[in-house]
């Protein structure tokens, strides 16, 4: 994990490679919990059978919201940002799903930090993370993260 310390430490590591999270398995129980949670049961996430059978994936898919839904935790195990008061999660730019992740796979995310821009208080800064299933040719999510950091 990288630490950036500070407007100063993250200012000049602008550009720069953050790192590499660890591998994170993604089952067909978390994914149900997901569909149970937003209330998004399509088939191709839950019906194991019919996946297999009607769909060019193979089997059953993670959504790609809830892909999306890991970039917080796994750019957190890429890159720790101390000498903040706070950090908040203030959206995202874009966002594409290149490739499905199949239920069963493991998935771990890559990330850059992008454009870093003052705001009153703090900062604006721009992780790109690049999620990646194990095995895979194509990355599974591309995102940016916009987060405020507090001084």
């Amino acid at each position: 994990m990288r630490e950036l310390n500070g407007i100063d430490e993250v200012k000049a590591a602008e550009g720069s490679e953050l790192g590499t999270s660890d591998w994170r398995e993604i089952t067909q129980e978390d994914v149900q919990a997901f569909a149970d949670v937003t209330g998004d049961h399509q088939w191709i996430h839950l019906d194991v059978d019919r996946a297999e059978k009607e769909t060019p994936f193979g089997g059953t898919i993670v959504h790609g919201f809830f892909t999306l839904s890991l970039a917080v935790p796994l750019q957190g195990e890429v890159v720790d940002y101390k000498g903040f008061k706070m950090a908040i999660n203030y959206g995202l730019g874009k966002v594409r799903f290149p490739s499905p992740l199949p239920v069963g796979a493991k998935v771990r995310a890559t990330g850059r930090l992008g454009e870093v821009k003052d705001v009153s208080g703090g900062l604006q800064v721009t992780t790109e993370l690049t999620f990646e299933r194990e095995g895979g040719d194509k990355p599974v999510c591309v995102a940016e993260l916009l987060m405020r950091l507090y001084a």
